[in-house]
């Protein structure tokens, strides 16, 4: 059953302060948190036992079982049976963790730029944050699609071509420096 959150403010405990930062920080600063969000936006596993079997991180049952406990009390995830199997629980994204993605695209530009990342792991945040405001704007508009509609991935669209970039980059082969 879904359960919409259309609050103004997201269901959080008071944090230390009131301070914006500080309140993100509770509530998303832990090791695994955007990790999640990130697995959720980015594939089509809505699943507990697909984020677990294809976590790249390898995070643990146990952490993301509270983790989506945890994302689903502050408003960011929403529940739903699945009608093709009675036992699973599907997770899907609120408006408010939506609202989250150019915070994630800068992260990851950030992070390409900074970090010793891989070039498969990096191309996604490469091409979104390449792609400017206009395919940030799309990306967005499928994830309510798919997340708040809940409908299919559209053909043709950023995930496509985010897909179709990281396997072009896994494709190719290796180049080795000494020649």
């Amino acid at each position: 059953m879904a359960q919409p959150v259309d609050r103004t403010e997201l269901p959080v405990p008071a944090g230390r302060s009131g301070c914006p930062i500080n309140m993100t920080m509770e509530l998303l600063g832990d090791r695994w948190s955007l990790v999640v969000l990130r697995d959720l936006m980015f594939s089509s596993r809505t699943g507990f036992r697909e984020l677990l079997n294809h976590s790249l991180e390898g995070i643990a049952s146990n952490v993301l079982s509270a983790r989506l406990s945890k994302l689903v009390a502050a408003g960011l995830l929403t529940r739903h049976q699945n009608p093709d199997h009675r036992q699973r629980i599907d997770y899907r994204l609120s408006e408010a963790a939506i609202d989250l993605v150019p915070v994630i695209v800068e992260l990851g530009a950030w992070g390409v730029r900074w970090l010793p990342t891989t070039p498969a792991l990096s191309i996604r945040a490469q091409v979104l944050a390449d792609g400017g405001e206009d395919m940030r704007r799309q990306f967005v508009e499928e994830l309510r699609t798919i997340h708040l509609e809940q409908r299919p991935r559209p053909v043709g669209g950023v995930l496509d071509r985010l897909d179709h970039e990281y396997q072009r980059v896994v494709d190719q082969p290796e180049v080795d420096p000494g020649e």
